[in-house]
Protein backbone atom coordinates (compact mmCIF):
# COMPACT_ATOMS: atom_id res chain seq x y z
CA UNK A 1 0.00 0.00 0.00
CA UNK A 2 1.18 3.57 -1.32
CA UNK A 3 2.28 6.13 2.14
CA UNK A 4 2.92 9.68 1.83
CA UNK A 5 4.15 11.77 5.05
CA UNK A 6 2.02 15.22 5.27
CA UNK A 7 1.67 17.52 7.80
CA UNK A 8 -1.25 16.55 10.65
CA UNK A 9 -4.38 18.63 11.77
CA UNK A 10 -5.37 17.16 14.93
CA UNK A 11 -8.92 16.68 15.38
CA UNK A 12 -9.29 13.92 18.32
CA UNK A 13 -12.09 13.24 20.68
CA UNK A 14 -9.96 11.79 23.51
CA UNK A 15 -6.14 11.68 23.28
CA UNK A 16 -3.29 12.33 26.07
CA UNK A 17 -2.07 15.97 26.02
CA UNK A 18 0.68 17.49 27.40
CA UNK A 19 1.24 21.01 27.91
CA UNK A 20 4.86 22.78 29.21
CA UNK A 21 3.77 25.85 31.16
CA UNK A 22 7.48 27.72 31.64
CA UNK A 23 8.79 30.65 33.21
CA UNK A 24 10.21 33.53 30.59
CA UNK A 25 12.97 33.77 33.14
CA UNK A 26 14.03 31.83 35.86
CA UNK A 27 11.85 32.20 39.23
CA UNK A 28 9.75 30.15 41.43
CA UNK A 29 7.83 26.78 40.75
CA UNK A 30 4.97 26.55 43.10
CA UNK A 31 3.85 22.63 42.76
CA UNK A 32 5.26 19.23 43.21
CA UNK A 33 4.91 15.85 40.72
CA UNK A 34 2.04 14.34 41.60
CA UNK A 35 -0.18 18.09 42.13
CA UNK A 36 -3.50 17.95 40.44
CA UNK A 37 -4.19 21.94 39.14
CA UNK A 38 -7.00 23.31 37.21
CA UNK A 39 -7.04 26.12 34.38
CA UNK A 40 -6.08 28.88 36.88
CA UNK A 41 -3.85 27.87 39.13
CA UNK A 42 -0.76 29.32 39.33
CA UNK A 43 2.31 26.85 38.83
CA UNK A 44 4.81 29.29 38.59
CA UNK A 45 6.24 33.16 39.07
CA UNK A 46 8.92 35.36 38.78
CA UNK A 47 9.49 39.45 38.53
CA UNK A 48 11.18 40.64 35.53
CA UNK A 49 13.20 43.56 35.89
CA UNK A 50 11.74 47.18 35.93
CA UNK A 51 12.30 49.89 33.37
CA UNK A 52 15.72 52.13 33.96
CA UNK A 53 15.85 55.91 34.20
CA UNK A 54 18.73 57.78 33.42
CA UNK A 55 19.00 61.22 35.57
CA UNK A 56 22.19 63.43 34.80
CA UNK A 57 22.15 64.50 38.50
CA UNK A 58 25.82 66.85 38.01
CA UNK A 59 23.69 68.87 34.96
CA UNK A 60 20.68 69.39 36.93
CA UNK A 61 22.42 70.48 39.64
CA UNK A 62 25.09 72.37 37.71
CA UNK A 63 28.11 70.50 39.99
CA UNK A 64 31.09 68.48 39.12
CA UNK A 65 30.37 64.68 38.46
CA UNK A 66 32.81 63.49 41.48
CA UNK A 67 30.63 65.63 43.75
CA UNK A 68 27.45 63.44 43.17
CA UNK A 69 27.74 60.58 45.31
CA UNK A 70 27.81 63.23 48.17
CA UNK A 71 25.16 65.12 47.23
CA UNK A 72 22.88 62.01 46.63
CA UNK A 73 20.14 61.87 50.17
CA UNK A 74 18.96 57.92 49.26
CA UNK A 75 21.25 54.97 49.40
CA UNK A 76 21.67 52.49 46.47
CA UNK A 77 19.21 49.57 46.60
CA UNK A 78 16.92 52.06 48.99
CA UNK A 79 12.86 52.53 47.97
CA UNK A 80 12.12 56.10 46.37
CA UNK A 81 9.11 57.15 45.42
CA UNK A 82 7.81 59.66 42.45
CA UNK A 83 8.46 63.55 43.82
CA UNK A 84 10.40 62.65 46.53
CA UNK A 85 13.96 64.57 46.93
CA UNK A 86 17.15 62.11 45.94
CA UNK A 87 19.67 64.82 45.40
CA UNK A 88 20.85 68.04 46.60
CA UNK A 89 23.58 70.25 45.82
CA UNK A 90 25.70 72.23 48.79
CA UNK A 91 24.97 75.25 47.69
CA UNK A 92 26.93 78.84 48.81
CA UNK A 93 27.27 78.97 52.69
CA UNK A 94 24.62 76.80 52.83
CA UNK A 95 22.01 78.56 50.82
CA UNK A 96 21.00 78.66 47.16
CA UNK A 97 20.79 74.76 47.43
CA UNK A 98 19.61 72.84 44.26
CA UNK A 99 17.24 70.04 44.72
CA UNK A 100 16.46 67.21 42.41
CA UNK A 101 13.14 65.10 42.44
CA UNK A 102 12.82 61.32 41.61
CA UNK A 103 10.14 60.96 38.67
CA UNK A 104 9.55 57.64 38.85
CA UNK A 105 8.96 55.26 41.97
CA UNK A 106 10.99 52.21 42.43
CA UNK A 107 14.89 52.17 43.69
CA UNK A 108 18.52 54.07 43.48
CA UNK A 109 20.58 51.56 41.04
CA UNK A 110 23.47 53.03 40.44
CA UNK A 111 25.48 56.13 41.06
CA UNK A 112 28.79 57.36 38.75
CA UNK A 113 31.60 59.84 40.25
CA UNK A 114 32.79 59.76 36.82
CA UNK A 115 29.38 60.25 34.62
CA UNK A 116 27.55 62.01 37.24
CA UNK A 117 24.37 60.34 36.08
CA UNK A 118 21.99 57.89 38.52
CA UNK A 119 20.12 55.13 37.24
CA UNK A 120 16.68 54.45 38.65
CA UNK A 121 15.07 51.62 38.30
CA UNK A 122 11.13 50.95 38.16
CA UNK A 123 9.41 48.04 40.20
CA UNK A 124 9.68 45.16 38.93
CA UNK A 125 7.06 43.50 36.63
CA UNK A 126 5.37 40.22 38.49
CA UNK A 127 4.98 37.51 35.85
CA UNK A 128 2.59 34.46 36.96
CA UNK A 129 2.40 31.70 34.33
CA UNK A 130 -1.12 29.53 35.20
CA UNK A 131 -1.76 25.64 34.60
CA UNK A 132 -3.78 26.46 31.46
CA UNK A 133 -5.83 23.69 31.06
CA UNK A 134 -6.71 21.08 34.48
CA UNK A 135 -4.82 18.15 34.91
CA UNK A 136 -1.74 16.52 36.70
CA UNK A 137 1.92 17.72 36.89
CA UNK A 138 4.09 15.12 35.74
CA UNK A 139 7.42 17.03 35.45
CA UNK A 140 8.96 19.74 37.24
CA UNK A 141 11.65 21.69 36.23
CA UNK A 142 13.56 23.71 38.84
CA UNK A 143 13.08 27.65 38.66
CA UNK A 144 11.41 27.20 35.23
CA UNK A 145 8.15 25.94 35.24
CA UNK A 146 6.18 22.54 34.90
CA UNK A 147 5.20 20.14 32.32
CA UNK A 148 1.14 19.20 32.89
CA UNK A 149 -0.51 16.11 31.21
CA UNK A 150 -4.38 15.87 30.86
CA UNK A 151 -6.85 13.66 29.15
CA UNK A 152 -9.20 15.35 26.77
CA UNK A 153 -10.47 16.36 23.30
CA UNK A 154 -7.89 18.64 20.96
CA UNK A 155 -8.62 20.46 17.94
CA UNK A 156 -6.14 22.16 15.97
CA UNK A 157 -6.97 25.08 13.37
CA UNK A 158 -4.74 26.35 10.93
CA UNK A 159 -4.77 29.70 12.06
CA UNK A 160 -5.26 31.40 15.04
CA UNK A 161 -4.74 34.80 16.86
CA UNK A 162 -4.82 36.11 20.58
CA UNK A 163 -3.40 34.34 23.13
CA UNK A 164 -4.44 32.05 25.57
CA UNK A 165 -8.10 32.51 27.02
CA UNK A 166 -10.68 29.77 28.50
CA UNK A 167 -13.99 29.66 29.22
CA UNK A 168 -17.39 26.95 28.83
CA UNK A 169 -17.76 26.00 25.32
CA UNK A 170 -21.00 27.58 23.27
CA UNK A 171 -22.25 26.69 19.79
CA UNK A 172 -23.98 29.31 18.71
CA UNK A 173 -24.90 28.44 14.86
CA UNK A 174 -27.16 26.42 13.73
CA UNK A 175 -25.05 23.98 11.16
CA UNK A 176 -21.38 24.41 9.82
CA UNK A 177 -22.46 26.06 7.05
CA UNK A 178 -24.00 29.22 8.91
CA UNK A 179 -22.16 32.61 8.97
CA UNK A 180 -21.89 34.11 12.62
CA UNK A 181 -23.48 37.10 12.87
CA UNK A 182 -23.40 39.69 15.59
CA UNK A 183 -26.76 39.40 16.68
CA UNK A 184 -26.32 35.87 17.64
CA UNK A 185 -23.44 36.69 20.23
CA UNK A 186 -25.24 38.16 23.59
CA UNK A 187 -24.21 39.14 27.26
CA UNK A 188 -24.97 35.87 28.65
CA UNK A 189 -21.88 34.56 26.21
CA UNK A 190 -19.55 37.02 28.20
CA UNK A 191 -16.43 34.68 29.05
CA UNK A 192 -17.50 31.73 26.78
CA UNK A 193 -15.78 30.04 24.19
CA UNK A 194 -17.99 30.60 20.61
CA UNK A 195 -17.96 27.97 18.42
CA UNK A 196 -19.15 29.57 15.08
CA UNK A 197 -19.90 28.18 11.11
CA UNK A 198 -18.54 29.44 8.05
CA UNK A 199 -17.34 33.06 8.46
CA UNK A 200 -17.83 36.30 10.40
CA UNK A 201 -16.89 39.81 9.97
CA UNK A 202 -14.82 42.19 11.54
CA UNK A 203 -18.05 43.91 12.98
CA UNK A 204 -19.21 40.55 14.53
CA UNK A 205 -15.67 39.92 16.42
CA UNK A 206 -15.67 43.59 17.47
CA UNK A 207 -19.10 43.24 19.00
CA UNK A 208 -17.94 39.78 20.72
CA UNK A 209 -14.69 41.83 22.23
CA UNK A 210 -16.98 44.12 23.63
CA UNK A 211 -19.15 41.96 24.99
CA UNK A 212 -16.13 40.10 26.71
CA UNK A 213 -16.00 36.59 25.00
CA UNK A 214 -13.43 34.83 25.30
CA UNK A 215 -12.68 32.61 22.20
CA UNK A 216 -14.20 32.38 18.57
CA UNK A 217 -13.93 29.29 16.21
CA UNK A 218 -15.24 29.65 12.86
CA UNK A 219 -14.61 27.85 9.72
CA UNK A 220 -13.47 31.10 7.57
CA UNK A 221 -12.59 34.69 8.02
CA UNK A 222 -11.41 37.34 5.62
CA UNK A 223 -7.99 38.29 5.07
CA UNK A 224 -8.42 41.78 4.79
CA UNK A 225 -10.09 41.82 8.18
CA UNK A 226 -7.90 40.21 10.26
CA UNK A 227 -5.12 42.65 8.83
CA UNK A 228 -7.94 45.60 9.94
CA UNK A 229 -7.77 43.88 13.48
CA UNK A 230 -4.04 43.21 13.94
CA UNK A 231 -3.01 46.56 12.35
CA UNK A 232 -0.81 44.94 10.20
CA UNK A 233 -0.39 42.37 7.39
CA UNK A 234 -0.24 38.89 9.12
CA UNK A 235 3.26 37.36 7.96
CA UNK A 236 5.25 34.37 8.97
CA UNK A 237 5.99 35.25 11.94
CA UNK A 238 4.37 33.85 14.77
CA UNK A 239 0.75 34.81 16.49
CA UNK A 240 -0.41 34.86 19.62
CA UNK A 241 0.93 38.32 21.50
CA UNK A 242 -1.91 40.32 20.14
CA UNK A 243 -4.17 42.10 22.91
CA UNK A 244 -7.16 42.37 20.66
CA UNK A 245 -9.70 40.49 23.08
CA UNK A 246 -11.12 37.10 21.96
CA UNK A 247 -8.36 34.36 20.62
CA UNK A 248 -9.96 33.39 17.39
CA UNK A 249 -9.34 30.14 15.46
CA UNK A 250 -9.75 29.84 12.17
CA UNK A 251 -10.08 25.70 11.29
CA UNK A 252 -10.20 25.61 7.58
CA UNK A 253 -9.04 29.36 5.86
CA UNK A 254 -9.68 32.56 4.41
CA UNK A 255 -13.09 33.19 3.19
CA UNK A 256 -16.67 31.79 3.57
CA UNK A 257 -15.58 28.18 4.03
CA UNK A 258 -17.73 25.73 6.21
CA UNK A 259 -16.27 24.01 8.86
CA UNK A 260 -15.20 20.92 8.49
CA UNK A 261 -18.31 18.27 9.90
CA UNK A 262 -15.98 16.33 11.98
CA UNK A 263 -14.60 19.43 13.71
CA UNK A 264 -18.12 21.00 14.05
CA UNK A 265 -19.50 17.61 15.79
CA UNK A 266 -16.67 17.36 17.63
CA UNK A 267 -17.19 20.58 19.44
CA UNK A 268 -21.05 20.43 19.48
CA UNK A 269 -20.74 17.44 21.53
CA UNK A 270 -18.97 18.80 23.74
CA UNK A 271 -21.15 22.13 24.31
CA UNK A 272 -21.35 23.25 27.82
CA UNK A 273 -17.89 21.99 28.99
CA UNK A 274 -14.76 24.10 30.24
CA UNK A 275 -12.15 25.03 27.43
CA UNK A 276 -8.78 25.63 27.13
CA UNK A 277 -8.27 28.17 23.84
CA UNK A 278 -4.85 29.63 22.76
CA UNK A 279 -4.80 31.43 19.21
CA UNK A 280 -0.88 31.10 18.72
CA UNK A 281 0.81 29.73 15.33
CA UNK A 282 3.58 29.69 13.42
CA UNK A 283 3.39 28.72 9.97
CA UNK A 284 7.09 28.08 9.01
CA UNK A 285 9.61 26.03 10.48
CA UNK A 286 8.74 24.59 14.42
CA UNK A 287 5.07 24.56 13.20
CA UNK A 288 2.88 25.86 16.47
CA UNK A 289 -0.64 25.41 15.95
CA UNK A 290 -3.66 27.22 17.25
CA UNK A 291 -5.88 25.02 19.61
CA UNK A 292 -8.84 24.07 21.90
CA UNK A 293 -8.56 21.65 24.17
CA UNK A 294 -11.37 20.41 26.23
CA UNK A 295 -9.98 18.42 29.51
CA UNK A 296 -12.19 15.29 29.88
CA UNK A 297 -15.05 14.56 32.72
CA UNK A 298 -14.64 10.63 32.27
CA UNK A 299 -11.72 9.09 33.97
CA UNK A 300 -12.14 6.18 32.09
CA UNK A 301 -12.50 5.68 28.16
CA UNK A 302 -10.57 4.66 24.79
CA UNK A 303 -7.65 7.23 24.44
CA UNK A 304 -6.59 7.86 20.85
CA UNK A 305 -2.71 8.79 20.71
CA UNK A 306 -0.76 9.47 17.84
CA UNK A 307 2.78 8.65 16.31
CA UNK A 308 4.38 9.57 13.77
CA UNK A 309 3.18 7.01 11.46
CA UNK A 310 -0.06 8.01 12.16
CA UNK A 311 1.05 11.22 9.90
CA UNK A 312 1.65 8.65 6.87
CA UNK A 313 -1.57 8.74 3.96
CA UNK A 314 -3.07 6.03 2.73
CA UNK A 315 -5.84 4.97 1.20
CA UNK A 316 -9.04 6.24 3.32
CA UNK A 317 -7.09 8.97 5.42
CA UNK A 318 -8.72 12.11 5.63
CA UNK A 319 -7.27 14.67 4.61
CA UNK A 320 -7.46 18.93 4.12
CA UNK A 321 -6.59 20.75 1.28
CA UNK A 322 -3.80 23.47 2.05
CA UNK A 323 -3.54 25.25 -1.44
CA UNK A 324 -5.60 26.94 -4.30
CA UNK A 325 -7.52 25.95 -6.15
CA UNK A 326 -9.40 23.69 -3.41
CA UNK A 327 -7.95 25.28 -0.21
CA UNK A 328 -9.76 24.22 2.62
CA UNK A 329 -11.71 21.85 1.19
CA UNK A 330 -11.99 18.08 3.19
CA UNK A 331 -11.91 14.65 1.54
CA UNK A 332 -10.69 10.97 2.00
CA UNK A 333 -7.70 9.44 -0.17
CA UNK A 334 -8.80 6.91 -3.05
CA UNK A 335 -5.72 6.13 -4.13
CA UNK A 336 -2.02 7.06 -4.29
CA UNK A 337 -0.81 7.12 -7.83
CA UNK A 338 2.70 5.03 -7.50
CA UNK A 339 4.14 7.19 -11.28
CA UNK A 340 4.63 11.07 -11.75
CA UNK A 341 2.11 13.19 -12.99
CA UNK A 342 2.03 16.06 -15.16
CA UNK A 343 0.20 19.08 -13.50
CA UNK A 344 -0.69 22.53 -15.63
CA UNK A 345 2.62 23.57 -15.22
CA UNK A 346 3.81 21.10 -16.39
CA UNK A 347 6.14 19.93 -13.41
CA UNK A 348 6.01 16.47 -12.69
CA UNK A 349 4.77 15.47 -9.08
CA UNK A 350 3.38 12.77 -7.17
CA UNK A 351 -0.51 13.05 -6.37
CA UNK A 352 -3.36 11.45 -4.82
CA UNK A 353 -6.81 11.00 -5.88
CA UNK A 354 -9.11 12.89 -3.51
CA UNK A 355 -13.07 12.14 -3.16
CA UNK A 356 -14.67 15.34 -1.56
CA UNK A 357 -16.93 15.61 0.79
CA UNK A 358 -19.39 16.32 -2.05
CA UNK A 359 -18.60 13.27 -3.80
CA UNK A 360 -16.38 15.14 -6.29
CA UNK A 361 -12.92 13.58 -7.40
CA UNK A 362 -10.00 15.43 -7.95
CA UNK A 363 -6.07 14.55 -8.05
CA UNK A 364 -4.55 17.18 -5.81
CA UNK A 365 -0.34 17.42 -5.35
CA UNK A 366 0.53 15.57 -2.41
CA UNK A 367 2.39 18.37 -1.47
CA UNK A 368 -0.61 20.44 -1.28
CA UNK A 369 -2.32 17.99 1.42
CA UNK A 370 -2.67 18.12 5.32
CA UNK A 371 -3.47 14.60 6.87
CA UNK A 372 -6.39 15.06 9.23
CA UNK A 373 -5.64 12.64 12.96
CA UNK A 374 -9.03 11.85 14.15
Amino acid sequence: MSRSYTPGLKILARTKIIKKRQLPMKGNVHLKIGDIVKSDTIVASTELPGNVQMLNVANKLNIEPENVPECMLVELDESISKGQIIAESKGIFGMFKSQLKSPIDGTLANVSEITGQAILSEPPIPVEVDAYTSGTITEVDDEEGVTIETVGALVQGILGIGGENHGILEVVTTSPSDELTAEMIQEKHKNMVLVGGSFLTKDTFEHASKIGVAGIVSGGFDYTDLSKILGYSLGVAITGSEDIGPSLIITEGFGRISMAVRTYELLSSNAGKFAAINGSTQIRAGVIRPEIIIPSERENGEIRDYEEADLAITDGSLIRIIRAPHFGKVGKVKSLPAELTKMESETLVRVAEIEFENGEIEIIPRANLEMILT
